[in-house]
């Protein structure tokens, strides 16, 4: 029994997340036709409405509508940063959309297995339903905190390399934008794609030092805005550019070093636990083990 709504819960999640996502590739293809001219494509096919652009798509939104109206303005202004630092993969309203199916998903599971192993709504089962529930709350926020944090060290990782091919580029004579567009060409990462996109806001008229800060903005790390800020700051007071970038290729080196040693640092620390709970009672095992059965074999009754 358990097996079967173990079945069901995952056929209704798959069912429920591919509608979702079909209804959210049409949407998007019938934006991007109106953007191209081809409103008669959109006007045709908006008799052929499907299942899920005709039920699933106005239920999600009417619900999303509505989280958004409940939850605070400080919480959705911290989903919007959060989806900003892991790269925007959705929008506040598609991020909480997933939240709501996570979430629905697994208090349906957490009902299914009260009813299948017949505990009853009684305080064991609600309890089983509520701590499904609250992990259902959580991976979408644990996801999204992961998606963040493997981005922002993937931009530190490339950040040392960069700064350096900018030193040099510099030094060698090009301008700053010219130096950060070659960047964008040698390196790959969450890095150069933010820095493609700063180099097209600064090429529609956005200021520099407007398109820098936001883009230390988008990352959040704090070695990439701390040269945002030189750099700005030595426009301003009109100090060489090559002085600048040489001297903060230098200290994200020595940062990175010193990265790299708290880790060590870390290590023996974190080896304990392996050490005692996994290495030490398999060798006492290997150790001892013998011993013992010998000593019960020799003395049987004692």
């Amino acid at each position: 029994m358990l097996v079967l709504t173990l079945a069901v819960a995952i056929f209704a999640t798959m069912f429920f997340f591919l509608l979702a996502l079909q209804g959210t590739e049409a949407t998007a293809r019938a934006r991007l036709e109106g953007f191209r001219g081809q409103p008669r494509q959109q006007e045709e096919g908006a008799g052929r409405l499907t299942v899920s652009q005709r039920l699933v798509a106005p239920m999600t939104e009417t619900l999303v509508r509505l989280m958004k109206r409940l939850l605070p303005t400080g919480i959705l202004t911290g989903i919007e940063k959060k989806l900003v630092l892991a790269g925007e993969p959705m929008t506040v309203n598609g991020f909480l959309m997933f939240h709501l199916i996570i979430t629905g998903v697994f208090v349906l599971l957490s009902v299914l297995i009260v009813v299948g192993a017949g505990l009853g709504f009684d305080l064991k089962g609600l309890m089983l339903i509520g701590v499904l529930g609250f992990v259902g709350i959580l991976l979408p926020q644990m996801w999204l905190r992961q998606r963040a944090s493997q981005r922002q060290n993937q931009v530190v990782r490339s950040l040392p390399d960069a700064f350096d091919l900018i030193t040099v580029c510099a030094e060698a004579g090009l301008g700053l934008d010219a130096a950060l567009a070659r960047v964008a060409e040698k390196v790959e990462g969450p890095f150069a794609d933010e820095l493609r996109r700063a180099l097209r806001e600064i090429a529609l008229g956005k200021m520099r030092r407007d398109a820098l800060r936001e883009l230390g903005e988008r990352t959040g790390v704090p070695d990439l805005i701390a040269f945002v800020n030189a750099v700005i700051q030595a426009e301003q007071m009109g100090s060489s550019i090559g002085t600048v970038l040489r001297v903060q290729a230098d200290q994200l080196r020595v940062r990175r070093r010193q990265r790299a040693e708290q880790q060590a640092y870390k290590a023996p620390i974190k080896m304990l636990f392996p050490l005692v709970f996994c290495i030490f009672p398999s060798l006492f095992i290997v150790i001892l083990g013998p011993a013992v059965i010998t000593i019960m074999r020799d003395f049987p009754g004692r």
